[in-house]
């Protein structure tokens, strides 16, 4: 058994393309004892795993489960949350450090963060890390060309499992927006983005730097569900020429 101090290291892996996990990330990974994965049924590879195995071996990935889209019995969810916070736990008492692989960034509406939450309580005196990781609405950018923002423009991140109306308020507002996991309220984003006048320039996007990979003007947007990690960019409203928001 490990002695010592011990750390829990969330670590982000981006949207998908391996050759966006930082430097950073690439050696926190390697240098771990044990990287954990979330997924919800232990015979699934994730979109975490399947990037990460371009840095390290197999062998040293364990999958764990997480109650990822339960969202309606509370009682089943805090279940699979401290099953999965147990799991972690039971590694770090074998290891001195485990890393935890989460898509995007681990502060941003990752699951680590309950995780860490969670382990803190059980592991006494376990130090919690995390490396940063690229998000979904800037490789979104960066594919399609949309600015997310300039000058003084603001920035608002909405998930859209909060609702449509939350992010109908926040395109009601000024600088750009951003949604996210909107894939299964396709139509009422769409609705939204015409109701306030902001579907031109707006951009979404599934899958990316995966093979396959959708970006597509907002304006396309149908009645068929999306992939419930799609991304959507609506930019601000910018008609004062280059550098007019300074």
């Amino acid at each position: 058994m490990s002695t010592g101090t011990k750390r829990l290291i969330g670590v982000g892996v981006g949207p998908g393309d391996p050759e966006l996990v930082t430097v950073k990330g690439v050696r926190a990974l390697q240098a771990a004892d044990v990287v954990v994965v979330p997924v919800m049924d232990t015979l699934e590879r994730g979109r975490a795993e399947a990037t990460i195995l371009h840095y390290v071996d197999a062998a040293k990935v364990v999958r764990v489960v997480f109650a990822l889209n339960e969202r309606s019995d509370r009682a089943r969810r805090a279940a699979a949350w401290d099953a999965a916070g147990e799991r972690v736990a039971e590694l770090l008492r074998a290891h001195s450090t485990v890393a935890f692989a989460t898509i995007g960034d681990p502060n941003v509406y990752s699951t680590f963060t309950y995780l860490a939450q969670t382990v803190s309580g059980l592991v006494e005196g376990v130090v919690v890390e995390t490396v940063p990781g690229i998000t979904a609405m800037q490789d979104l950018a960066a594919r399609s060309g949309a600015v997310l923002t300039e000058g003084t423009e603001p920035l608002t991140l909405v998930p859209v499992t909060a609702g449509a109306a939350v992010l109908k308020e926040a395109l009601q507002g000024p600088g750009t927006v951003v949604a996210y996991k909107f894939g299964r309220l396709a139509e009422e984003v769409a609705a939204a983005l015409r109701e306030t006048g902001r579907t031109e320039g707006a951009v979404w996007g599934s899958s990316l730097g995966l093979p396959e990979e959708s970006i597509r003007p907002a304006a396309e947007l149908s009645e068929v569900p999306l992939p419930y990690l799609s991304t959507l960019i609506a930019p601000a409203r910018r008609d004062g020429g280059r550098g007019g928001k300074l």
